[in-house]
């Protein structure tokens, strides 16, 4: 009976505040805006041209948050915007190019598919939140390594050593962040609504 219910489509986090297109609008702006903020923490990786930021994490919460369309929508405003020339990538930078921009790219689809799994129910519970997220993080870097090895020569493994490995445990961690956090948030939404 539950992965009957896992199928069928409910609402994410978003669909709670009220309003229609100019909400949207807000919650896709107010996403890329926090992805970008986020990627301003920033810390380097010895060995790696890829640092570690906080953009992964936000754009994934941002996926689950808002919903299939409108978490895509939001990363790729993310995208275009910062391809276009605002400083909101890592450090400060603009534009795609360089050895991260495929993970950058990688945030559109990752968003798509999270915000479709938490449309099925996949941020009600920490173990579902969790195999959502290691789910928008493989998506993530199955853009992101090919673009590492196209920018910088890489071969898979020396790429897959440099852009994948080191951020496992972070990614662990941010994992175990999200899997409290939106559980967490929509018990105390549920809670709030019962006693409307």
């Amino acid at each position: 009976m539950s992965s009957l219910s896992f199928a069928a489509k409910r609402p994410v986090l978003a669909d709670l505040v009220p309003g229609s297109l100019v909400r949207d609008i807000a919650l896709v702006a107010g996403g890329a805006v926090l992805t970008g903020a986020a990627a301003q923490l920033t810390i380097p990786v010895p060995g790696s041209p890829v640092p570690m930021t906080g953009q992964t994490f936000a754009a994934l919460l941002v996926g689950a948050s808002l919903g299939m369309s409108r978490g895509a929508a939001s990363m790729l405003v993310y995208l275009l915007v910062g391809a276009a020339g605002v400083p909101w990538f890592q450090h400060g930078t603009a534009g795609l190019s360089g050895a991260s921009a495929g993970y950058i790219v990688g945030f559109v689809f990752a968003g798509a598919l999270v915000g479709a799994l938490a449309g099925r129910g996949g941020d009600r519970t920490p173990l579902r939140t969790a195999g959502t997220m290691v789910l928008g993080n493989v998506v993530i870097y199955a853009f992101g390594v090919p673009w590492l090895m196209a920018a910088t020569g890489f071969d898979l493994a020396t790429a897959f050593a440099k852009g994948v490995t080191p951020f496992l445990i972070g990614d662990a961690l941010k994992i175990v962040v999200a899997a409290g956090l939106l559980p967490l948030t929509w018990k105390l939404v549920s809670g709030r609504r019962s006693e409307d």
